[in-house]
């Protein structure tokens, strides 16, 4: 099994998957303990010193002006995790948990938290050995960072909540107990150490953008696979119109339906037709893909960023021998981006349904109706493009931007909040609803390929085509058709459609 290393700075997105999905255990590298024994060092000193530290020495949010004594520093910081375990609603997925638990441990070995290095160590020796906390995923404002579901998950290190633990619910105290852990007393400043940061809209928002990238790869597939049994033409994917409106994702996504489509007898078969030039969810795709690419690709940034960033308050900055209270919990850069990576994904979503309509629309494919023989008996695909419209109207209010709002909370000292979970819980269900409608376009395109058998599709539509006929049939005639498309999310999830194709024409641009 991999070992993923954190340290300072230098974690990807692809580590954070490994981690989450991929059961990849994880490590401090040598600098990350002395930065937090270092760290810890200071905080020991100030609290014998009895100085006056924002939730060291002191209450929270509204309550910072009580003063704690060093002998209450231990019931402080207990309660907090009790305090702040307020979440609500569903659970979050373990996958989500994995990351949420990988990015507050990064965070901690940065060394700007004053957390002990034991405590750091009981968080990663809990995520090593498969120990999930219990987290509602409501509850957060995104800013103070997303309090009530870190503290959720700080219970569990202290012997509290409840935890998942070899595919059985128990408390936290079992779960520690059954891996041969033992519950946590924390010191002082390490209750809001483990709570204090923007680590579950990261989690979130990296896991949906993770599988928006492979989305935008996989919408090329389907609207070249579109516009080949459309008799459209690869005209629009001539480099020329894109160097001259030089957008990085339009370029890209032209040149992934070029290769896509390339030596297709079908394209070559129509060539002096009398159509002047296609719709524009044929014509367009480029340009709307491609804005999707780069709206991605800005948020692959942020979300990065965010990733090897220190999110706590107060930071401790050892080498000054100093702390500093501020503000980088707040989850703004997050919530704009993730916001916008929502619209951007929904997009695909839009388009994708357009071109489904085009293809079972007899007036406008001149296949046949709904894609099956003997309509009327048969339905075919008529239902499908009904949910694909379904979740594409759905992902317009999902779309709303969170990050527009704002409610005061904790007795109106913290005036301004981000509301960024909200904005990652929105982005991963619109990444979700626009699987299952690229999902029904291959299917719809696949369907409408089986008509033309004396002609060869291009090189990566074929590839895309034989992927898809391995695991679902022709349709022939009706059938329980959401297991096609649970079958066809599922080659999208996995990878093995975006594995085929570029198999046959290399890699394609995300």
């Amino acid at each position: 099994m991999c070992h993923v290393v954190l340290g300072r700075d230098g974690m990807r997105l692809e580590d954070l998957v490994a981690v989450a999905r991929e059961g990849a255990r994880v490590r401090l590298d040598d600098e990350s303990w002395e930065r937090l024994e270092k760290a810890r060092a200071l905080i020991d000193r100030w609290v014998q010193e009895e100085r006056i530290i924002y939730g060291v020495t002191t209450g929270f949010g509204a309550l910072s002006d009580v003063i704690i004594s060093k002998e209450q520093a231990r019931e402080l910081q207990r309660n907090i995790l009790m305090s702040h375990s307020a979440g609500v609603g569903p659970e979050l997925s373990a996958d989500a948990v994995r990351a949420l638990m990988v990015l507050r441990l990064k965070d901690l070995a940065r060394g700007h938290s004053g957390i002990r290095p034991e405590t750091a160590r009981r968080l990663m020796e809990v995520l090593n050995a498969g120990i999930l906390p219990v987290i509602p995923e409501k509850g957060s404002v995104g800013a103070s960072g997303d309090l009530a579901p870190l503290a959720h998950m700080g219970l569990v290190l202290i012997g509290l909540g409840e935890a998942d633990y070899d595919g059985k619910r128990m408390s936290g105290a079992e779960a520690l107990a059954r891996a041969g852990l033992e519950p946590l007393e924390l010191e002082a400043c390490e209750g809001l150490a483990l709570a204090n940061g923007t680590q579950l809209m990261t989690a979130i928002g990296a896991l949906a953008l993770h599988d928006a990238l492979l989305l935008s790869k996989a919408a090329d597939i389907a609207a070249s696979m579109s516009l080949e049994v459309l008799m459209g033409s690869r005209t629009e994917f001539d480099p020329r119109i894109h160097q001259v409106r030089p957008h990085p994702g339009q370029a890209k996504a032209a040149e992934n339906m070029r290769r896509i489509t390339q030596n297709s007898d079908i394209i070559s078969s129509h060539k002096d037709c009398s159509r002047v030039q296609d719709a524009y969810t044929l014509r367009c795709s480029p340009q709307v893909h491609g804005a999707t690419k780069d709206a991605l690709n800005y948020c692959r940034t942020v979300v990065e960023t965010e990733m090897n960033a220190s999110t706590n308050n107060p930071l401790i900055f050892a080498d000054d021998e100093q702390f500093l209270l501020g503000g980088n919990f707040h989850g703004q850069p997050l919530a704009l981006a993730l916001d916008f990576m929502g619209m951007a994904v929904a997009e695909l979503a839009n388009i994708s349904e357009r071109r489904v309509e085009r293809l079972v629309n007899p007036q406008l494919s001149g296949l046949p109706a709904f894609l099956v023989d003997q309509g009327g008996l048969h339905s075919g695909f008529m239902i499908a493009q009904y949910t694909a419209a379904a979740l594409v109207s759905e992902n317009k209010a999902l779309a709303h931007p969170a990050c527009v709002d704002s409610i005061p909370t904790s007795a109106n000292k913290e005036d301004h909040v981000s509301m960024g979970t909200i904005s990652a819980r929105k982005v991963r269900d619109i990444v979700c609803n626009t699987e299952h409608v690229i999902a029904i376009e291959l299917l719809c395109a696949a369907q409408a390929l089986d008509l033309f058998t004396n002609m060869k599709p291009g090189e990566g539509t074929c590839a895309a085509y034989q992927c898809i006929r391995r695991v679902i049939s022709h349709l022939d005639r009706d059938r329980v058709i959401s297991k096609d498309i649970q079958a066809m999310t599922g080659l999208l999830r996995d990878g093995s459609l975006i594995e085929a194709v570029e198999s046959a024409v290399g890699p394609l641009h995300p």
